[in-house]
């Protein structure tokens, strides 16, 4: 049971990344101002998912590597979900040993972990990594490339077909740069991930004591400082294609382009993006988790009637730099009885960007209060006696 026991402040002290809530666009222009050479782009704030820059966004066309952040995305749930580990060994299997294209060069028959060919799959491309964890996944890489489109589907990417985990050309297959941004902001959320996405060099150890030397082929995370990753692709049919991520303060940006005509012109391009949304855009801090708030919550059958709260996790609201969106709250809280622990859940509050909800975020105790003791209740009985 609730109790509500504030309303609306509009006063925003304290706040986390807000979710896609649906309160109105933040406009962003729709010009080929920012890339050069590209068919298509799309740039948006990770953590609203409000787009900034968009051009021929939703247009179909193939991706190439660029699917595999949809196989990893799969991968990873994989191993949410309790299916798979990191430590768990995966044979390679004659399949998958004989992909094309990108690859380490893995043996038939060979063993490798799951973090391993993971690994090899963020930095290199590799195209027999894929297939291997497919199989491993699902059965058969038919299998798992169903899964990679019901999660396209979940995540509402209409204009995406997924007909391989590899990105190599086959026909019926595509997606649009709206949605390769949407995959890739939603595989950010493992934040192991990020623990691949940074590896410039480093080599690849098979179980026979052949080396594979991997590169990145993100060649950002050298170029833009404020890159922490991304995922490449080409074919001649998909031209030069790139999915990254830069974050600069609290603000994470994700940008996709899609068919350009060289490599220099995508790498230029999502430079040129990222310069735009980090000088034109910001995350307002509305909610600060290491800020108590103002309001105290009552505690019953404890040592003290009352307890200082604070909110589980900072809370951002997006927008221009030249705009000043109203930011009101909502509080309410939980009936909470003595003992409380510090950061116990204890209610929630509401975050709204001009009267629309935004966020949502739990509210923790900022201390521990304990049972009250017979004693103390004899004290407070003596006590209001003696008024």
């Amino acid at each position: 049971m609730k109790k509500l026991i504030a309303i609306i402040s509009t006063a925003c002290m304290i706040a986390g990344s807000t979710a896609a809530y649906g309160f109105e666009k933040v406009p962003c222009i729709n010009q080929s101002t920012l890339t050069k050479g590209c068919k298509a782009a799309y740039l948006i704030d990770s953590g609203s998912g409000e787009c900034i820059y968009k051009e021929n966004e939703t247009q179909r066309m193939p991706i190439a590597s660029v699917c595999k952040v949809m196989t990893l995305t799969v991968c990873l749930d994989a191993i949410s979900s309790g299916k798979l580990s990191y430590d768990d060994m995966i044979t390679a299997s004659e399949h998958a040993a004989g992909m094309g294209g990108s690859q380490v060069f893995l043996g038939a028959g060979c063993q490798y972990s799951v973090d391993q060919l993971l690994k090899s799959i963020v930095v290199c491309s590799a195209n027999d990594s894929c297939v291997a964890m497919s199989e491993a996944v699902a059965g058969s890489e038919e299998g798992f490339v169903a899964q990679m489109n019901k999660k396209a589907a979940e995540l509402g990417c209409n204009d995406t077909l997924f007909a391989n985990c590899t990105g190599l050309p086959k026909e019926t297959q595509y997606s649009c740069a709206k949605d390769v941004a949407i995959m890739f902001r939603n595989l950010l959320q493992y934040e192991n991930y990020f623990n691949y996405s940074k590896i410039w060099l480093e080599d690849f150890v098979h179980p026979d004591d052949r080396v594979t030397s991997m590169t990145n082929t993100n060649k950002l995370i050298r170029k833009y400082s404020a890159c922490d990753g991304g995922k490449t692709g080409f074919t001649n049919e998909a031209g030069f294609c790139l999915a990254a991520t830069a974050k600069k303060d609290n603000m994470r940006l994700i940008s996709a382009v899609l068919g350009a005509d060289s490599s220099d012109d995508r790498f230029s391009s999502t430079m040129n993006m990222f310069d735009y949304g980090f000088a034109n855009y910001k995350n307002k801090i509305v909610l600060d988790k290491d800020v108590t708030l103002n309001d105290e919550f009552e505690v019953i059958g404890g040592k003290k009637d009352s307890f200082a709260v604070c909110p589980e996790r900072n809370s951002y609201v997006f927008s221009s730099i030249d705009k000043s969106p109203e930011v009101t709250h909502k509080i309410s809280a939980y009936k909470v009885k003595a003992p409380v622990a510090k950061g116990q859940i204890v209610g929630q509050i509401e975050v709204f960007r001009d009267g629309v909800l935004c966020d949502t975020v739990n509210i923790v105790s900022a201390e521990d209060v304990k049972k009250a003791s017979f004693g103390d209740y004899f004290r407070d009985i003596s006590e209001n006696w003696a008024l």
